[in-house]
């Protein structure tokens, strides 16, 4: 991989463990990005918000682990087949990373029920643009219940698997379908039907509680002192492995 500049970008407040303040590595935006590069970056634990590609770089943690699940040796839990069963009759649809109205009025009726019940449609357009790139291979994944949209997810292609951006859903039929589960589920058939190795599921953090459900997929990869190490089920991906 060609050596790439990164900027450090300044502190703000941890959306993980909000108790402590956060900072970012950036790949520099005069950097051509593109899906080869972003997939070799994405091998070194790196993700992107919109365009910006970045890495967490705080100064006294590292509670941010990657994660990835080597899609061919995973093995769905009794919960997990359930769930697979259970949405047997959605379809699923590729779309091109572009939203439209229908799309959008799900992220907003999600982003309001999940997040703040006042949101304005503002927040539903900046939320698209931390999801959208130029320059990346994404798509949105429709899943639908004949003609109605229950969830979508934001998915990038990359050149050895998928990286699992967002996903969000009718709040109303998730409870009964456990569609966030779902979505994870299809894209590690999606990889396996492409021949990908990988799923990328971004960061693990130990003590965040809307990451825990990361830790139900095994075997999962945890990138731990720069080497991507295996934890089957059973085992604990721990911070406190870093050294």
């Amino acid at each position: 991989m060609k050596r790439v500049e990164l900027y450090l970008a300044g502190e703000q407040p941890c959306s993980y463990l909000p108790d402590l303040r956060a900072r970012m590595a950036l790949v520099s935006p005069e950097t051509p990005m593109n899906t080869t590069l972003y997939s070799q970056l994405a091998h070194q634990g790196f993700r992107r918000s919109g365009d910006a590609v970045y890495i967490p770089f705080c100064d006294e943690c590292e509670a941010c682990i990657p994660v990835r699940l080597p899609v061919n040796s995973f093995k769905p839990n009794r919960a997990q087949s359930r769930v697979w069963r259970r949405n047997s009759d959605l379809v699923a649809l590729v779309k091109p990373l572009n939203f439209q109205h229908e799309q959008r009025h799900l992220l907003f009726n999600y982003l309001r029920a999940r997040h703040d019940e006042t949101a304005e449609d503002s927040v539903a357009s900046s939320y698209e643009d931390f999801l959208q790139a130029d320059w990346v291979n994404g798509r949105l994944v429709e899943f639908r219940l004949e003609e109605k949209l229950l969830a979508v997810a934001v998915v990038d292609y990359l050149a050895d698997g998928l990286s699992a951006v967002y996903t969000f859903y009718d709040i109303d039929a998730a409870e009964a379908r456990s569609l966030g589960i779902y979505a994870v589920l299809w894209q590690i058939e999606e990889a396996r039907r492409l021949d990908l190795a990988w799923l990328y599921l971004g960061f693990w953090v130990e003590h965040c509680r809307k990451m825990t459900y990361k830790n139900s997929y095994r075997p999962i990869d945890a990138l731990l002192n720069g080497e991507w190490r295996r934890f089957e089920k059973g085992e604990k991906i721990a911070s406190t492995l870093i050294q």
